[in-house]
């Protein structure tokens, strides 16, 4: 798995060091559930999920350059949603003391150029539940374009039933947000 650094982060893959770090943020009730997972209950439940982000390399963890924490996670998956090669989805979870610094919009613009640029990857999708307002912003300000709402597309871990916010960005919308930045400096 690529190394990815950016100003304040470092974007890597998984250890079975970073176990603590994980854990702290994943037990925490306001995390999970925006992402449609449950709080972990235990090391050992957070442990088996950082082994398959080991084994299937498509999560990074995202550490904090300052304190060489892992503060969330990012991740590219195959979207199951889209029937066109290599479409990707995009995910996305930060710990909660972490919200409100950018830090999520910066992991996935870093993510976003190594897949269109490095992985010529057509179109990544991303969604949020209608309630998760912070992931509505990061998606925003990263530049993905709304698609609109797929009714009663997702049922969570506890059976209940949510709608998808669907949106999406493709190379062509990708190098066109980039070529504007490039302009403003």
């Amino acid at each position: 798995m690529v190394q990815i650094e950016t100003e304040r982060l470092v974007l890597r893959g998984w250890k079975t060091e970073d176990l603590c770090d994980f854990y702290d943020y994943a037990k925490n009730p306001n995390i999970g559930p925006r992402a449609g997972w449950p709080p972990h209950h235990d090391k050992d439940e957070s442990l088996r999920i950082l082994q398959s982000f080991i084994l299937n390399e498509e999560v990074w963890a995202i550490v904090d350059k300052e304190t060489s924490k892992v503060i969330g996670s990012i991740g590219l998956h195959k979207d199951h949603k889209r029937d066109v090669k290599k479409a990707k989805m995009i995910g996305f979870v930060i710990a909660e003391n972490h919200w409100g610094k950018g830090y999520t919009v910066e992991a996935t613009k870093a993510i976003l150029r190594y897949a269109f640029e490095e992985m010529k990857v057509p179109i990544i999708s991303v969604y949020h539940y209608p309630f998760n307002h912070q992931s509505k912003r990061v998606i925003e300000k990263c530049g993905f374009i709304y698609e609109g709402c797929l009714r009663m597309a997702s049922t969570l871990y506890d059976g209940t039933i949510y709608d998808d916010m669907c949106y999406s960005m493709t190379s062509d919308d990708y190098f066109r947000l980039k070529e504007n930045e490039d302009r403003k400096y």
